[in-house]
């Protein structure tokens, strides 16, 4: 992941840190909460970029369910930064855990074909 990004969740758990008026325990698990609250914005802005309310039509574009979707994945960050400072690493790795835990389902990019030898 780009260090940029690490830096930014850096930033902003510093800045979220100094306005804190709680304690640093609450103030974990509200970052922690807070990440349901963004989900919830994102499934309200698929509901209104599909006008599932009738009431209200269309309201958002697919554009605003991906904005909602960067805001979750902000939260995390930050989240996770909050119980670890090597947040980095911990991202890292799970990666790894992931793309290894997924790899024997990937399915060969384009341009690459299974030969007679290959296939079960």
């Amino acid at each position: 992941m780009d260090s940029r990004i690490w830096e930014s969740v850096d930033h902003l758990v510093a800045w979220l840190d100094e306005q804190s008026t709680q304690s640093p325990r609450e103030e974990r698990l509200l970052r922690l909460l807070k990440l349901s609250e963004e989900v919830g914005e994102v499934g309200a802005a698929v509901i209104g970029a599909t006008g599932q309310n009738p009431r209200k039509g269309v309201t958002h574009s697919w554009e605003d369910v991906q904005h909602e979707l960067c805001d979750v994945v902000f939260t995390a960050l930050v989240a996770l930064r909050t119980l670890t400072p090597d947040a980095a690493r911990v991202f890292a790795d799970r990666l790894v855990y992931v793309e290894q835990r997924t790899a024997a389902s990937r399915r060969p990019a384009d341009g690459e074909r299974k030969t007679a030898e290959e296939t079960p």
